[in-house]
């Protein structure tokens, strides 16, 4: 699901071996250390496991196998010495690592982006790299918002506790109970950002000197993409659908601290699946991968397989936007329709259902981007596939005109075309990359 041609497979990308190769060839292993053990400190002062205070004797340092609950603290390490208290429970530290070493990896590369951007001194070029080293920074500003989210073990990282619990649709005091969802949320959410720091090196690898390592097209003589109307409102949109569709996916393990998954009733299991999972699921590649998902479904419109996945679109984000009836509100499948109901005063009977949280930003956020966001988007892109992904192509790398789409050509060049010539496409609505490319080179979507 490369988007671009010869970027490299879909699990290398998911590996970030650009990454992980760019850091190695610029030396710069030591500084990611640094910057994931500074980081880990950080989280450990916030979060609690980490209290420098003067301490009396007894000291000591043990493992503690088993305590009581939560079963996820256990196996432990438990520090007292004079300077203080490090405790260590198993997955809190385990997130901790992951979260820790995430951050290192994107401010190290935000760094090597920055220097890259001062060494070019060509404004064009210039521009993909300004975006790239912001984006270099995404995993660690996200990561920072949260600080100690995923270590705490006690009510010291409030903020970002309340935040998390805001965007997954869940209680502050329910989640410094089940403390585990704050490391699985920050361990996905600086991922994604890893991921989309993956594509960027992958696309723009030419400017800073890795295409070899990305084996991506070097975008050399590129002319930058107009940022149009259209373009801006296609960025947007991306952005939206990563945004909704990471943190509606993460409410249904946010759910899973009150409802077990073994006792939950068919209802919760379709809104898990189909509400939550396939719609997030189906957003966040959309919007990470607009050209690799366009050539895996457009060409097969017709097919049984693709049919039944516009269905089942089309049923989670009808059963997002306009609601459900209310047997199945009652159960916990209800939309935006049956969550207005309820604030508007309406019975159950009508199929009102009370969200988590009253009037205000977390409802609105819910509201707005997970439900009439990811709902309108899963009806449109269940009804007009075509046309929903030709207009997430509009800001991908490249730039598109009218309903056009752009590949970079990978053919033997023609006279007077450069290797890393753009050339200029209508996007086939029938899902055709022949019919989209009548001039008889090869183009990649």
């Amino acid at each position: 699901m490369s988007e671009l041609p010869g970027v490299g497979s879909f699990l290398s990308i998911l590996g970030l071996r650009s990454i992980r190769a760019y850091i190695r060839r610029s030396h710069a292993i030591m500084m990611t250390a640094f910057f994931a053990i500074v980081y880990a400190l950080g989280s450990m002062v916030v979060g609690s496991m980490l209290l420098l205070t003067p301490l009396s004797p007894p000291y000591y340092a043990e493992i503690l196998w088993t305590g009581g609950a939560p079963a996820w603290n256990y196996p432990g390490v438990l520090i007292v010495q004079p300077w203080g208290v490090i405790t260590l429970p198993f997955f809190a530290t385990f997130a901790m690592i992951v979260v820790s070493t995430g951050v290192g990896i994107g401010m190290s590369v935000a760094v090597l982006l920055g220097i890259a951007l001062v060494r070019n001194r060509r404004a064009r070029a210039g521009q993909p790299a300004t975006v790239g080293s912001v984006a270099g920074l995404t995993p660690a500003m996200i990561a920072l918002v949260t600080l100690g989210a995923c270590c705490s073990t006690t009510a010291a990282a409030t903020a970002g506790v309340g935040l998390v619990g805001q965007v997954t649709g869940t209680t502050t005091n329910n989640l410094l109970v089940n403390n585990w969802f704050l490391g699985v949320f920050q361990m996905v959410v600086v991922w994604v950002a890893l991921l989309a720091q993956e594509l960027l090196l992958r696309i723009y690898g030419g400017l800073f000197g890795i295409a070899s390592i990305s084996g991506g097209p070097s975008t050399e003589g590129h002319e930058p993409r107009r940022a149009d109307r259209k373009v801006v409102a296609s960025a947007a949109l991306r952005v939206g659908l990563l945004i909704g569709g990471v943190t509606w996916s993460l409410a249904m393990v946010a759910s899973w601290t009150t409802v077990s998954p073994t006792t939950a009733s068919p209802t919760l299991w379709f809104s898990w699946l189909v509400q939550h999972q396939l719609i997030s699921i189906f957003a966040v590649v959309a919007a990470l991968f607009p050209r690799g998902l366009g050539s895996a479904v457009e060409p097969r419109l017709g097919t049984l397989g693709v049919g039944i996945l516009r269905g089942a679109l089309l049923l989670g984000g009808l059963s997002l936007v306009v609601g459900v009836p209310p047997p199945f509100a009652d159960g916990g499948a209800a939309g935006f329709a049956n969550q207005l109901v309820a604030v508007l005063g309406g019975p159950s009977a009508w199929g009102a259902s009370w969200p988590v949280f009253g009037p205000g930003p977390a409802l609105y956020f819910n509201w707005g981007v997970q439900y009439l966001l990811l709902g309108g988007f899963a009806i449109t892109a269940g009804l007009w596939p075509g046309r929903v992904l030709a207009f997430l192509r509009r800001s991908a790398v490249g730039a598109s005109l009218e309903d056009g789409d752009i590949a970079f050509e990978t053919g033997p060049p023609s006279p007077g075309i450069g290797p890393t010539e753009l050339r200029i496409e209508r996007a086939a609505m029938s899902g055709s990359a022949d019919a989209a490319n009548p001039g008889g080179g090869r183009a990649h979507t």
